[in-house]
């Protein structure tokens, strides 16, 4: 059997291979050298070596939306994991309507982010015309907003995660630290936390990175307004290849420094979190 695999295994991996190569890799090792030339497309790229790197650096836009982002991402990941899990605590107790909740809890996430960003724009404006602003009056409206939005979209998902994690617990772990005479409290932190570490390395790791991408609900709940505050790194980006004549280098400069940071945070939380698990 193993041997028939082996034979072949090449025959089953090629398309996937294939795939990947045409879909991933080519474009990522174009865009990379890209980054580091002058163009208007693919055909007429000049090297200029590592102008477009300094422009982007030299761009108050890109660095307010990179700091920008960073807030959010922080704010984001703490709110979410924390209400999820306190959500996912209270529906694995057994509970009247427990999968009817998790059904409603976990809905917003089906929404596309376009649509997503726009009904909250209906949302939040029609709070803030009672007092005679919008969304885009000024940036803490749009970033507060957009992290409730986020919040919205990705507590459910987070949600089940988490409840997954909980119910993989042994009742017998539980038991034994009530016998040992654990308060609540301490059972909470002391044997739950660490035993759905596995969880918390998931949804850490999902809200991290979704935080840093978040491009759609960015684009259509505030595009950026007012001038430009409320940018996050991909709508920076996307503003900067296509909506400045000469920048498309740039632009793309960007996107390498973006891809580089998400991919450094990331290993780092997934690093830290997974020193952290212990065996259930």
């Amino acid at each position: 059997m193993q041997k028939s695999l082996k034979k072949y295994f090449a025959v089953f991996a090629l398309p996937t291979v294939i795939a990947f190569v045409i879909a991933f890799l080519v474009p990522f090792v174009m865009g990379v050298y890209l980054s580091f030339s002058k163009f208007t497309t693919v055909t007429n790229a000049k090297w200029v070596g590592l102008e477009n790197y300094v422009r982007a650096f030299s761009d108050a836009n890109f660095l307010n939306a990179l700091l920008f982002t960073a807030k959010f991402t922080v704010v984001s990941v703490i709110t979410i994991n924390v209400l999820a899990f306190a959500l996912a605590l209270l529906l694995t107790r057994g509970i009247r309507g427990t999968n009817l909740f998790r059904t409603a809890f976990f809905m917003p996430n089906l929404i596309g982010g376009i649509v997503l960003g726009y009904i909250w724009q209906l949302i939040i404006n029609g709070v803030l015309l009672n007092f005679g602003v919008d969304i885009t009056f000024a940036a803490q409206y749009g970033f507060w907003g957009l992290v409730v939005l986020m919040n919205w979209q990705m507590i459910g998902y987070m949600m089940i995660i988490y409840i997954a994690g909980i119910q993989n617990i042994s009742t017998d772990v539980i038991e034994a630290a009530q016998v040992d005479g654990a308060s609540p409290r301490q059972t909470l932190f002391y044997v739950t936390i660490p035993l759905v570490m596995p969880s918390v390395t998931i949804c850490t790791f999902l809200t991290l990175t979704n935080s840093f991408k978040l491009f759609d609900q960015n684009f259509a709940l505030t595009g950026g307004a007012p001038a430009r505050q409320t940018a996050m790194m991909a709508l920076d980006i996307f503003n900067s290849f296509y909506g400045r004549m000469g920048f498309e280098g740039v632009g793309q400069a960007k996107a390498v420094v973006f891809f580089l940071l998400v991919a450094a945070i990331a290993l780092v939380q997934l690093w830290i979190t997974r020193s952290r698990e212990v065996e259930n």
